[in-house]
């Protein structure tokens, strides 16, 4: 959208799911995709080059450009995905979404036009996104801190950040694993990173999304392995920060062993994404076993400050309970 174009006056409710990859958000957004009045998007950063120029498949299983939700989407957003210059996104991406640009866009008390033009892109896909679902709230799983500092200054955006966090050992041990993607046939795998490679990404990302909260974004942390132990609080926590109200009988999908998922139309992110049906809720703690003992000392000690911070021990039994975290 140029510069001149008419805004829109309509202000999407959008809880924005950040921290680094692997840490259990698919599966979150996934579980809040069930509630009444919510609608999961997927991962919307990478929208505009794996949907609009690619045509990978939905959630839904469906390619991009045969998914009737998002041709909706796209009609009212606009006039078609077509009219959409994926070229003018990827130069704003460039330019404004970036890490190294976060300390700026925390301190700014106004920002360029740039930054409010690219954060308009996203602000009509959520906004015809809760319109085409009926739902007052959508769910972005990008994760992208500076995705998130950007959204902070969309003025048709009401930017709420659910800050989900990961014991940082199993995070590095599930970015060494080879993992392919089935959006494309299982040619592709998705990225890997070496054990130090991601702790300095896991220190990174969420000590942004701490000073996200620090600028008045409401930011709600939540540690997946207890989001695993007890979803239905955890729900129902996530629930009133979104500003609904459940039933009962809106949990119903949902216990303490398990979810049963329907389709969604998450338009990119994790395998996990394609899954229907029962899915087991436990936490994935193969890293206690299949780490080596020195990437899992270099990761506590790079991590070690945050960690405890969250906290996580650093060398107490997987099965001690965790201690009361620190305010970020």
């Amino acid at each position: 959208m140029r510069r001149n174009e008419r805004r829109r006056t309509k202000v999407a409710r959008v809880l924005f799911l950040g921290g680094l990859g692997r840490s259990g958000t698919t599966l979150v957004e996934r579980v809040l995709g069930e509630l009444p009045g919510v609608c999961a998007l997927g991962e919307v950063v990478h929208l505009w080059q794996r949907d609009i120029r690619d045509d990978e498949r939905c959630g839904c299983g469906a390619r991009f450009s045969a998914c009737t939700f998002w041709k909706q989407v796209g009609e009212r957003a606009f006039n078609g995905w077509a009219n959409v210059d994926v070229e003018r996104v990827h130069a704003l991406r460039d330019t404004v979404e970036r890490t190294r640009h976060i300390p700026r866009l925390a301190r700014a008390t106004d920002v360029p036009d740039d930054v409010r033009e690219y954060a308009s892109y996203y602000g009509r896909v959520y906004t015809a996104a809760a319109e085409v679902s009926g739902s007052p709230v959508v769910v972005d799983s990008s994760k992208h801190s500076a995705l998130a500092h950007v959204l902070r200054w969309a003025a048709d955006v009401d930017l709420r950040v659910v800050h989900v966090v990961r014991d940082a050992r199993g995070v590095a041990y599930s970015w060494t694993k080879r993992v392919s993607r089935p959006e494309t046939d299982g040619t592709d795998e998705m990225t890997r990173y070496s054990p130090g490679r991601s702790a300095l990404l896991w220190n990174a990302h969420n000590a942004a999304f701490g000073l996200l909260g620090r600028r008045g974004v409401p930011v709600r942390r939540i540690r997946y392995e207890e989001f695993l132990a007890d979803p239905r609080t955890e729900l129902i926590k996530l629930a009133d920060f979104a500003g609904l109200r459940l039933t009962t009988e809106d949990l119903s999908f949902v216990r303490s062993e398990y979810a049963d998922l329907g389709v969604g139309h998450s338009a990119a992110g994790n395998p996990m994404r394609f899954t229907v049906g029962r899915v087991t809720l436990r936490r994935d703690d193969a890293w206690v076993r299949a780490m080596p003992s020195s990437q899992r000392r270099l990761v506590g000690t790079v991590c070690g400050p945050l960690l405890r911070a969250y906290g996580y021990p650093l060398s107490a039994p997987l099965s001690a309970p965790f201690s009361a975290p620190q305010e970020a």
